[in-house]
């Protein structure tokens, strides 16, 4: 993936979060008190963004093993609630080394 191809993914990201997040305050003067769509309000971001965000993980790293190894680490670490940073630290210490191994 080129460098253009991947800014365009951030940048792609970063727009359909904000535009989700900005409707209901163009289109809903009043506040919304009905509690279904507050909810589904809440979660389509994070929706959207696994979405974009998750078939990329399996092509990131060049080697599906290496992808599935990082991505199992990240969601065990996840499931304990650690923090995202040592997610991703670990994830990518994953990737790292098993990319050596195999």
């Amino acid at each position: 993936m080129s460098e253009m191809q991947m800014l365009l993914m951030v940048i792609t990201m970063a727009l359909v979060t904000y535009i989700v997040r900005m409707i209901p305050l163009t289109f809903f003067k009043r506040k919304i008190k009905s509690r279904y769509i507050k909810s589904v309000l809440y979660y389509i971001p994070y929706a959207v963004l696994s979405a974009m965000t998750f078939p990329a993980i399996f092509y990131s790293t060049g080697n599906l093993y290496t992808a599935l190894i990082g991505t199992a680490v990240a969601l065990i670490l996840a499931f304990f609630k650690r923090s995202l940073l040592t997610v991703a630290i670990f994830s990518c210490l994953a990737v790292l080394i098993f990319g050596f191994i195999i």
